[in-house]
């Protein structure tokens, strides 16, 4: 049995389905209720209170770990669950960090995944680490503006980095999962292509086949609206981030190639997939 924790965002839900699909026994777990494929179980819990995860852990062989907000908690203990999975039998840890412990260590959230990191590496069991950049699916948070007023709001538009397809994620998390020839591997994902702000924008147009305005928000404006869903801290270190990427963040990774055997997906391929939600 695979557990998936954050089981029903842009990763997990696609990782959730990949391996249902393989025939694998799968535990989703999230948050809140949500619908599952068939067949595959589906557990509440909150991961900053690891404790409640043991049922869930029993008997599993290996455990996709998504923290995402969990991870921020004034009284997180995140390593705990890795005891946690460790003393429950788990024999393999696929860790969704991000690129940004790599390209920016000194980050507050960059200090606390480093810190994961190294409990998922010094832990005895077999281990990947994911460390993607943005997200493709970040451009959801446009979805009702493009919807009611044909239009985008953003910080810095035009500046890009090569975001990469929550789908390409979640397939080689299943292949980490799955694969023994991936074990001990810090793999760095990315699209394959820079894209700013605007040119995404005009990509969402393009697929609609009706206008979509952009208009570049400020810092304090961006932060005002991210802040709303995540921490000030991650709001500042992704705007850090957006604004001004290192030559690390705009570099193309191979490392979705190197596991899938194919190029990763572009943004358009993403856009003409969730194209509904911006009608």
């Amino acid at each position: 049995m695979i557990v998936v924790t954050g089981a029903t965002g842009n990763v997990g839900r696609t990782l959730t389905q990949a391996l249902a699909e393989a025939g694998e026994q799968v535990t989703a777990v999230s948050r809140r209720t949500a619908a599952v494929p068939s067949g595959v179980r589906h557990v509440q819990a909150d991961l900053g209170r690891p404790q409640g995860l043991a049922a869930v852990l029993d008997g599993a062989k290996a455990l996709f770990l998504l923290l995402s907000g969990d991870l921020h908690a004034p009284d997180a203990r995140p390593a705990d669950l890795i005891d946690l999975a460790a003393a429950s039998g788990v024999r393999r840890v696929v860790l969704l960090s991000s690129q940004g412990v790599a390209t920016r260590p000194l980050g507050p959230t960059r200090i606390a995944m480093r810190a994961l990191e190294d409990a998922v590496r010094k832990s005895g069991l077999d281990w990947a680490v994911l460390r993607p950049g943005g997200f493709a699916s970040n451009a959801f948070a446009w979805a009702e503006s493009v919807r009611t007023q044909g239009a985008v709001a953003a910080p810095f538009g035009d500046i890009g980095v090569p975001v990469v397809d929550p789908a390409d994620i979640a397939e080689v998390a299943a292949a980490c999962l799955l694969e023994d020839q991936h074990i001990g591997g810090i793999f760095e994902l990315t699209g394959p292509e820079v894209i700013t702000p605007r040119q995404q924008a005009e990509a969402i147009a393009g697929a609609l086949g009706s206008p979509v305005r952009f208009h570049e928000l400020t810092r304090e404006e961006a932060k005002a609206a991210m802040t709303r869903f995540v921490p000030p801290e991650l709001a500042d270190d992704t705007l850090d981030i957006i604004g001004a990427p290192n030559s690390a963040e705009l570099r193309i990774s191979s490392d979705v190639e190197r596991v899938l055997g194919r190029a990763p997906r572009p943004f358009g391929d993403w856009v003409a997939r969730n194209i509904a939600a911006f009608r």
